[in-house]
């Protein structure tokens, strides 16, 4: 028997930046996982988080296991995984649309919703 609540999309909803770079990197690996297992992935950036979606933000973050922010944003852009940034957030902290990285779009705090509903929610 099917069950109707388990879903293929992922949502990971992320609102530390560089002010957390174990939490950041942290992000971005469960993000390249759920993608190589084939699930719909999305990454929502909140808060201090949208100070990754720059270019050249995560240029040196890491996490204390090694894993290197910049190599899995490299792996999630290469498979066209969305990477959603606040655009209240982004507005609030300067950071204009085209200042962010590739693959990084301006998103609405109904999009987050709308994402929430349809999938399993990591938050970080």
């Amino acid at each position: 028997m099917a069950n109707d609540s388990i879903t293929n999309n992922v949502l990971i909803a992320l609102s530390c930046g560089t002010d957390n770079t174990n939490r950041s990197t942290r992000a971005f690996h469960l993000a390249t996982v759920a993608q190589k297992l084939g699930k719909n992935v999305t990454i929502f950036l909140l808060d201090e988080a949208v100070y990754l979606a720059r270019q050249g933000a995560m240029e040196h973050i890491k996490a204390a296991t090694g894993d290197i922010a910049d190599d899995l944003l490299a792996h999630l852009q290469a498979h066209k995984v969305p990477i959603l940034v606040c655009t209240p957030c982004a507005k609030a902290r300067f950071i204009r649309e085209e200042e962010l990285a590739e693959g990084f779009r301006l998103a609405a705090a109904t999009d987050l919703i709308e994402l929430s509903c349809k999938s399993t929610v990591i938050s970080l």
